[in-house]
């Protein structure tokens, strides 16, 4: 199991463990993650899946395809690390990841 770590933006943390092969948005839903809304179902077609990756782990993730960086314009909160959780793929090399979820999906 990979453990991930979300924060809400007033800084509480909830770590869960997640299987390998599913996105970060499904491991998200099955933890009743805050913030995490999911409307599409992982189709990479809302956005409200959106979150920020840690800066300890922007680089170890490849970079968001031309389908999901169109998504991300639709954020009203878009940084740098934005992300679309259902496009990350849990993996071993994932354990430990954290990311933020945004104070507008709250």
């Amino acid at each position: 199991m990979v453990k991930i770590t979300f924060i809400q933006p007033d800084g509480s943390a909830k770590t869960i463990e997640a299987t390998p092969g599913i996105s970060v948005m499904e491991a998200a839903i099955d933890n009743d993650i805050d913030g995490i809304v999911a409307e599409c179902g992982g189709a990479c077609s809302c956005a409200t899946c959106h979150v920020y990756v840690d800066a300890t782990w922007a680089n170890q993730l490849s970079e968001a395809d031309a389908q999901e960086d169109g998504m991300l314009d639709c954020v009203l909160d878009r940084h740098g690390s934005s992300r679309l959780s259902c496009q990350i793929e849990v993996t071993e090399a994932l354990d430990g990841l954290v990311v933020h979820v945004p104070e507008a999906q709250l």
